[in-house]
């Protein structure tokens, strides 16, 4: 228990959760956050940003943590997939908990659907869409040769494509010296997308009560 204690606790502190857990955290994070219902909540992407950093500082190894976290994204997406294949449509019936939000799993949904199967890859840099886009391609029985293909390319692009921008940035000797404003600063750039959507469909729910209301 006081391993999970001391997890959460390290969450608001990026480089200090990394630099405690190294590269077994990280691969449960990733993991987590594409392959199971309850990682929507787990910062994705400020994480491999974060990674890519310490990484270049030479206390990881950026080839492992790429090959290993991809693998990590990959396997998490294919384990979202087989769970929404199996739970089926039903598994919109399901009540909000304080793991579970409905209306997570409908955006993805909405998202899929907009999207097509391109949606897998594209997800991968939406938070909440991250978590919910594999299990939705489950639900929907989507070909999984295709999901495969897909859930590949976005795992690559994804892990890589976060992971060497930190490590690109953490070599310029500004940033060395500044290392913890830059990452107090990815960590505010991640939050704020999720802050934006959070006050905007409050702003819509609203608008759909007051909506209500004046047509009683």
């Amino acid at each position: 228990m006081e391993v999970f204690s001391e997890f959460f606790s390290k969450l608001g502190n990026l480089e200090e959760l990394i630099r405690w857990g190294g590269l077994t955290v990280l691969i449960i994070i990733v993991f987590a956050e594409t392959g199971l219902l309850v990682g929507f909540f787990l910062p994705g992407d400020s994480l491999l940003i974060t990674a890519g950093l310490i990484a270049a500082q030479g206390y990881l190894d950026i080839f492992v943590l790429n090959v290993t976290l991809i693998l990590a994204a990959i396997i998490g997406d294919q384990v979202g997939y087989l769970f929404g294949r199996k739970t089926g449509p039903r598994l919109f019936n399901r009540e909000n908990s304080l793991l579970f939000k409905k209306d997570h799993l409908i955006k993805a949904k909405e998202f899929y659907e907009k999207y097509g199967g391109r949606a897998i890859i594209y997800a991968r840099f939406v938070p909440f869409a991250r978590t919910f886009a594999p299990i939705v391609a489950g639900i929907g029985q989507m070909d999984y040769g295709k999901f495969v293909t897909f859930n590949i390319a976005g795992g690559i692009l994804w892990v890589t494509s976060m992971t060497l921008l930190g490590y690109f940035f953490g070599n310029i000797p500004f940033i060395k010296k500044n290392f913890e404003y830059v990452i107090i600063g990815v960590i505010l750039l991640s939050v704020m997308p999720v802050v934006i959507g959070y006050l905007k469909h409050r702003k819509e729910k609203k608008l759909e009560e007051k909506g209500a209301k004046e047509s009683v």
